[in-house]
């Protein structure tokens, strides 16, 4: 009788367990013997629910769990929580484990193939006091736990959010939504850098007319603390902000470490290369995704780092069926993400202009003032969007909105376009769904690809 080949996965989220999920799928248990690691208490869950879940939105965290441990376990999968991972022996097929409650013991285990998806980590810059008691990243549900205790315990009702890109404006809502003042601290001239700076303006508005006070330009030099060592204000260059709590916004980074120390190639960002198929490049046995990973940005042909649970679920999809003996890969993508701050929805896609000039791309930019809705029926919002094309070609290269209810999904028909490598001209012909409940004759997304066609023309190459 053949021995089972052995599966080994290093990261129990979304693109660990859909990897794991999709192979067991495929695969018997006599024939694929899946292992997975997860070092925190759950397993495939929402990471993008935690400020909602902080806000008091929805309910948390078991709510936001979309498959236990105890579910994937009845699959056949020996998925090991609280357990990390700490050292790949690739030249040896193995990795070496440590379990985190039961007084750290160690074990070896072998695979044939294994899968790295170990997700990212907060960025927190190595400033004095940052590690501090009531400072606090948001990654993981372990994390999001961790904030609710700190604000539950807190008699202050004040709040210091460093960074304004998703992360930070959405947890500067949350914190409103449970009585706080929130300050946003935010080195840059406008909130959300993955807006060009005259949306990010919009933003930024938006913001202090919800009571958000948003501090531009603000380089923070380190957390203060009280007599008992917890954060008691955040200091910048310019002034001193005082906090019961401090969340950190400032991003994420790849969680690498395990790989470059395993020597597997690292993109600029840090994050794992791979092939369309998921596959490290160079190592046959050995496949990455989910946040740890760079992919293939379809508009501008170079590798990003972009960490959102929808790319990590469709790689653990891709890498399932292929450590399964099957076929499939993972194109890449044109950058899309949405978000809220409040009732204000923000939306991107594909470049902005200085990943544009970056690429190498000569390009027009135009912006529309545009409605949500016919003018004349009840509950008609404004928004804004921003359009690039490229000079040449009319190819659209990005599609940015700012507006209210209504406004950010439209941001997917741009991601369609992209996608399709589509000209602003041709967008202009797209048969999309009218009623004066649901958008104007003309959406405003054609308003913007009409007027961006005409710069396209006036630009003459």
């Amino acid at each position: 009788m053949a021995t089972a080949e052995r599966l080994v996965i290093v990261g129990g989220d979304a693109a660990g367990m859909a990897a794991a999920s999709q192979a067991r799928r495929l695969k018997k248990p006599e024939e694929l013997a899946v292992t997975a690691f997860e070092r925190s208490h759950f397993t495939s869950y929402s990471a993008c629910g935690i400020p909602y879940w902080v806000g008091g939105q929805v309910d948390g965290p078991d709510a936001l769990v979309a498959r236990t441990a105890k579910e994937h376990r009845a699959r056949d999968i020996d998925l090991r929580m609280r357990t990390e991972v700490t050292e790949l022996d690739l030249d040896r097929g193995r990795v070496r484990s440590r379990e985190l409650d039961d007084g750290g013991r160690e074990t070896w285990t072998g695979f044939d193939k294994l899968v790295l998806a170990t997700g990212a980590t907060p960025k927190r810059p190595p400033l004095p006091g940052i590690d501090a008691p009531g400072v606090h990243g948001v990654q993981t549900l372990d994390d999001g736990q961790a904030l609710l205790d700190t604000l539950e315990k807190s008699a202050g009702r004040r709040a210091v959010v460093v960074g304004a890109g998703y992360i930070g404006v959405e947890m500067a809502e949350a914190l409103i939504h449970r009585g706080y003042e929130v300050t946003v601290l935010e080195q840059a001239d406008q909130p959300m850098s993955t807006l060009d700076p005259d949306m990010g303006a919009l933003v930024h508005e938006a913001m202090c007319r919800m009571g958000i006070e948003t501090v531009l330009g603000a380089t923070v030099t380190g957390v203060l603390t009280d007599k008992e060592g917890r954060a008691r204000a955040v200091t910048t260059e310019d002034g001193e902000y005082p906090a019961d709590v401090v969340v950190l916004g400032l991003g994420v980074r790849p969680q690498t470490a395990l790989a470059e120390a395993a020597g597997l190639p690292l993109g600029e960002s840090g994050g794992l290369l791979t092939d369309l198929a998921m596959r490290v490049r160079g190592h046959e046995t050995v496949w990455a995704g989910g946040d740890c990973v760079e992919v293939l940005d379809l508009v501008s042909g170079r590798t990003r780092h972009i960490a959102l649970g929808t790319h990590a679920n469709k790689h653990g999809q891709v890498i399932g069926a292929n450590v399964a003996g099957g076929y499939a890969t993972f194109p890449g993508v044109v950058g899309t993400a949405v978000s809220k701050v409040c009732d204000l929805e923000i939306a991107r896609t594909g470049l902005l202009e200085s990943q544009a000039h970056a690429a190498g791309l000569r390009f027009v930019a135009v912006t529309v003032e545009a409605t949500s809705r016919a003018g004349y029926y009840p509950g008609t919002r404004p928004m804004t969007v921003k359009m690039l094309a490229e000079r040449r070609t009319g190819r659209l290269l990005g599609v940015q909105i700012v507006g209210r209810e209504g406004a950010g999904k439209r941001v997917d028909i741009a991601a369609v376009a992209l996608t399709a490598g589509m000209t602003v001209e041709r967008m202009t012909a797209l048969d999309l769904g009218y009623a004066p409940p649901f958008s104007p004759v003309w959406d405003p997304v054609l308003v913007a690809a009409r007027k961006a066609t005409g710069a396209v023309r006036a630009a003459g190459g």
